[in-house]
């Protein structure tokens, strides 16, 4: 049944709008107008589309770019090219937020004890791996009350950050609270792998005490090298870029409940991860839970 003369005809006598009749219709807005100004099917499914893509783009708060959209809509049954998908989002002034360039801020300890390497830049995702080898490291954000430090645990195999902490301050029990936080909430078996940068915090007595209790191997990689703590640093280029940077925070508890509705409500559950063949970190664990359903508490 064609809709678009009904719609005509209610906008002629004043009886509704075209944004109304078109959604109790179920109809597209820009499909509508297309068919108005006399455009071609495929112009119509191009209209159609772009609205699909601005839908998604949106609820990712602007982040996505084409391949993220690409995925997000084949998974709700949308089967396009991504270059199509990439053409229209051009044409609709869409794209994605590229992360800034990383920024050491790493301060070491030279007195530190001599610590291994055990990742050797190995970021590989792997379903067996799950709650066997963890990261993190700490960052900070400006507010209107002072700087507050973010730290974080993060799962190499899943992406999925399993333990975080803010703070006031640098002290190491900024980073204790997140290693416990995510020892609570995941129950590894012992020996997982906790990896990190040289940073005075992660090469203290007091966090290798923690480390201990917990059947935690520490690992750390090589002075000034930022690669040998990859995913670490590029959840901070991720979160700064899709959160942080974009607005000012007035205070300190502002900035804590937007980490945690981006960390709880968007990142481990929703935003779609390319090292994840484009799955979120929990449908990604849970997809491949007969692999891991003996590691995940």
């Amino acid at each position: 049944m064609n809709v678009y003369p009904f719609i005509e005809a209610e906008n002629a006598r004043g009886a509704g709008t075209v944004t109304r009749a078109c959604a109790l219709l179920k109809v597209s807005r820009a499909a509508y107008y297309a068919h108005r100004t006399g455009l071609s099917q495929r112009a119509h499914e191009d209209a159609a589309l772009t609205e699909k893509i601005i839908e998604v783009h949106e609820e990712s708060r602007g982040t996505y770019g084409s391949p993220r959209v690409h995925a997000e809509l084949r998974a709700q049954g949308h089967r396009h090219s991504r270059k199509r998908i990439a053409r229209l989002m051009r044409q609709a002034r869409r794209a994605g937020r590229a992360p800034k360039r990383w920024r050491t801020t790493t301060v070491a300890d030279p007195a530190a004890p001599a610590r291994p390497d055990l990742i050797t830049r190995d970021f590989t995702c792997h379903p067996e791996d799950i709650n066997t080898r963890w990261c993190g490291d700490i960052t900070y954000i400006p507010t209107g009350e002072g700087w507050l430090y973010l730290a974080t645990v993060i799962d190499i195999a899943s992406r999925r950050v399993v333990g975080w902490a803010t703070a006031d301050h640098l002290r190491t029990d900024l980073i204790d609270t997140a290693l416990r936080t995510a020892l609570t909430q995941r129950r590894p078996a012992p020996g997982v792998i906790f990896h990190s940068d040289r940073g005075c915090q992660y090469t203290s007595a007091q966090f290798a005490r923690t480390a201990a209790d917990a059947g935690v191997r520490l690992s750390v990689g090589r002075t000034g090298q930022c690669w040998d703590n990859a995913v670490a640093e590029s959840f901070f280029a991720t979160i700064k870029t899709e959160l942080l940077d974009r607005q000012p925070w007035p205070t300190k508890a502002e900035a804590h409940q937007a980490i945690f509705s981006y960390i709880e409500g968007w990142y481990n559950t929703r935003r779609r991860h390319s090292s994840l063949g484009y799955l979120s970190p929990s449908i990604y664990e849970t997809a491949t839970q007969p692999a891991t359903e003996a590691q995940i508490a």
